[in-house]
């Protein structure tokens, strides 16, 4: 059973699942599964297994011995995302403003799911880039400045139904466009009517846009059907939710970093597996408990429903889920004096230090005794009705000693 650094328990692994049903789900399922699906899927069920390989260590001093199971390094892999996630969190530390920042969340429409599906990615990279341009523009005209924006596209809810949203880090404040100096913007206040509005124009803009030019994939029968769905959806809440400034970019990292650029489901949410159904846990964000906060629920599915709900978001092939607009696009351009230190924040940083080291196999391959680093070995691979075999390092096998005391 294993454990992150926070003492989560992690008991069931999505892998298992995949095992035990994927194969009957696709002989008897009439949906279209995308090939970047099928990627996923096989990668995810490979994942630290023989078939990717296992590196053996050894200490020459005293023996020691230790495994590294190879990743597949899929971005659905819930492990593999988990890390991926903590090293993109460890670098971004360093290209960062030194100053507050704000998580701010921009979300579509339900109306727009089915167009939205239609176009795999399109709309999508419409919605980072819009998002990112209400604030660049706003603040420009507002302060004269240019902030620094990570934008995280999000296509899914806690219950894993369809909810596209994307989570930025907005530096509060940024490179005067005149002074060419940083600064910070002062107070909280936000016209969240005034940028709410102005997204939904630049985003229907961009509908109108796209229709125009026929990119736009569609079932209406004319321009005035179109037009009719338009004002239908700007009825409807194009939602905008802003945090209050974070006294540093670590803090934002922590906060925002380790569950954003993250795959769909954790593992350790999965709270059980029974036969043919699964069951994870969700924040029910309806329903609050007595000091306001969402209440934990439970959503079991059999799996002919759950592996469509899960794998609709596999990020289609090229997308970047993770994009950056203002400074950030160009972060070499930023003058080190603007640059956030870490170093200067230790103790803050002890966090994220902590996570990086736990999800890397470094240190698997330092001796615990001896504290040297060991000696590659070989590496095992599963063939498939062949049993295994191995990759061997004959420089360390050239020495007889070595060869008899650990290959005996």
């Amino acid at each position: 059973m294993a454990t992150n650094i926070f003492g989560q328990e992690k008991t069931y692994r999505l892998k298992d699942f995949l095992d035990s049903y994927w194969d009957e789900y696709v002989k008897f399922t009439e949906a279209f599964i995308r090939p970047e699906v099928y990627k996923a899927v096989s990668a995810i069920r490979v994942c630290r297994t023989a078939k990717l390989g296992i590196e053996q260590y050894v200490c020459e001093d005293c023996g020691e011995l230790s495994e590294i199971h190879h990743s597949c390094k899929n971005r659905f892999c819930p492990t593999c995302s988990w890390q991926d996630t903590m090293r993109w969190a460890d670098k971004l530390q360093y290209r960062m403003f030194d100053l507050k920042h704000r998580h701010v969340v921009f979300t579509l429409p339900h109306k727009l799911i089915g167009l939205i599906k239609q176009n795999d990615g399109l709309l999508l990279s419409v919605l980072m880039q819009v998002s990112a341009d209400v604030f660049k523009d706003w603040m420009l005209e507002k302060y004269g400045i240019k902030p620094g924006i990570i934008s995280v596209l999000h296509t899914y809810g806690e219950k894993k139904n369809s909810h596209f949203h994307t989570h930025m880090i907005v530096s509060w404040g940024g490179i005067n466009v005149k002074t060419k100096r940083l600064e910070e913007i002062k107070g909280e206040y936000v016209k969240y009517g005034f940028l709410q509005q102005k997204f939904r124009a630049k985003f229907k803009d961009r509908l109108v846009e796209l229709y125009d030019t026929e990119e736009l994939k569609h079932r209406f029968s004319d321009r005035y059907a179109f037009l009719r769905f338009l004002k239908e959806i700007n009825k409807k809440n194009w939602h905008l939710n802003i945090a209050p400034p974070m006294e540093n970019p670590l803090a934002v990292i922590r906060y925002i970093g380790r569950y954003s650029k993250r795959a769909c489901l954790s593992e350790y949410k999965i709270t059980k597996m029974e036969g043919e159904y699964i069951a994870f846990e969700y924040k029910d964000y309806k329903n609050l408990d007595f000091n306001g906060k969402p209440i934990i629920k439970e959503k079991e599915l059999h799996y002919s429903d759950f592996f469509p709900l899960l794998f609709q978001h596999v990020p289609f092939p090229n997308f970047r889920l993770v994009r950056y607009y203002g400074f950030y696009a160009t972060a070499s351009r930023i003058a080190e004096q603007y640059l956030f230190n870490p170093d200067e924040q230790e103790t803050e940083s002890e966090t994220i230090e902590k996570e990086v080291k736990h999800i890397t196999t470094s240190d698997l391959r330092v001796c615990s005794t001896c504290n040297i680093n060991k000696t590659y070995i070989y590496t095992i691979f599963e063939k498939d009705d062949t049993g295994f075999f191995r990759k061997q390092e004959d420089r360390l096998l050239e020495n007889p000693e070595f060869r008899e005391q650990f290959f005996a």
